[in-house]
């Protein structure tokens, strides 16, 4: 087991609960339409502002993906590691979205698997939350995720 993780039991399933999370992605839709109301592109803008606001933050990946199957509610985007949760966010503006996005990176990155406080999440991505997908490693009985 690695050093920098601790162990977590219940009801004889055990797993490894990382300390953080060192490899995470931030998975932008690119074909991502904007509504009838707004100009251009939504999902590659929101791509290029997102790599914009990251910066060289090491760590954290932002890649393009193609379609997150949430087309009513663009742009959006995912936020996910190996050992966490799977984040799913859409109605998402692109200056606000990528801000947001990469302040919950990085909280994420804090967290285990991956669980940002409500608290510490910017309003567009409360608003905007689509799904929260459970790792593969993290599967106790009565499904309820990690204290």
């Amino acid at each position: 087991m690695d050093s920098d993780a601790v162990s977590v039991t219940e009801t004889d399933h055990q797993t490894r609960v990382p300390a953080r999370l060192d490899e995470v992605a931030i998975s932008v839709c690119v074909t991502c339409k904007a509504s009838a109301e707004s100009n251009g592109p939504t999902g590659p803008d929101l791509l290029a502002a997102t790599k914009a606001a990251l910066g060289d933050t090491s760590g954290i990946a932002v890649r393009a993906v193609q379609c997150l199957g949430v087309c009513k509610r663009p742009a959006t985007a995912a936020v996910s590691a190996p050992d966490g949760y799977t984040f799913v966010f859409g109605d998402l503006l692109v200056d606000s979205g990528a801000a947001a996005l990469v302040s919950f990176a990085q909280s994420y990155r804090q967290a285990k698997f991956g669980l940002v406080p409500w608290r510490e999440r910017a309003e567009a991505l409360r608003r905007g939350l689509v799904a929260r997908i459970p790792p593969l490693a993290w599967s106790p009985d009565d499904g309820r995720p990690p204290s």
